[in-house]
């Protein structure tokens, strides 16, 4: 998986929102309901980096693979970085991009997730009736 299609991959969670980060801070953060769950660096050196939020668990495993560090400044809350992604296993990502979106989106309150989750049950059900109503 590259860059272009992890980004793609982030935006199409329900909720999902892009927002692009300037000078001094320089990412691309996705987040649902103002949690964030991912984020890329944008400058050099340190350019398309990635960052997901992983249980702890699943921290102390990912920090000893090769090309994947703790999150600079965020690593004491279980992010990590992955340093090149299209060397990664494009299904292992996957799965760690879910958790991490299933994560932010727990840590909001019932309301909102519910809200979120009936915008995207909405979302399919107007695509079924367009797709339904073109191919008739």
């Amino acid at each position: 998986m590259n860059v272009t299609q992890l980004k793609r991959l982030c935006g199409e969670f329900r909720g999902a929102v892009e927002t692009a980060y300037g000078e001094p801070w320089n990412f691309l953060v996705f987040a649902v309901g103002g949690s964030k769950f991912a984020y890329f660096k944008t400058s050099a050196p340190e350019r398309w980096r990635f960052s997901v939020r992983v249980s702890p668990d699943r921290f102390i495993e990912l920090t000893d693979v090769p090309g994947v560090r703790p999150a600079r400044y965020r690593g004491r809350y279980h992010w990590i970085t992955i340093v090149n992604v299209s060397t990664f296993p494009a299904s292992y990502l996957r799965a760690l991009v879910d958790a991490s979106y299933e994560r932010a989106l727990d840590a909001l309150s019932r309301s909102a997730q519910r809200s979120i989750r009936d915008k995207g049950a909405a979302n399919v059900a107007t695509s079924v009736s367009t797709r339904k109503h073109l191919a008739g």
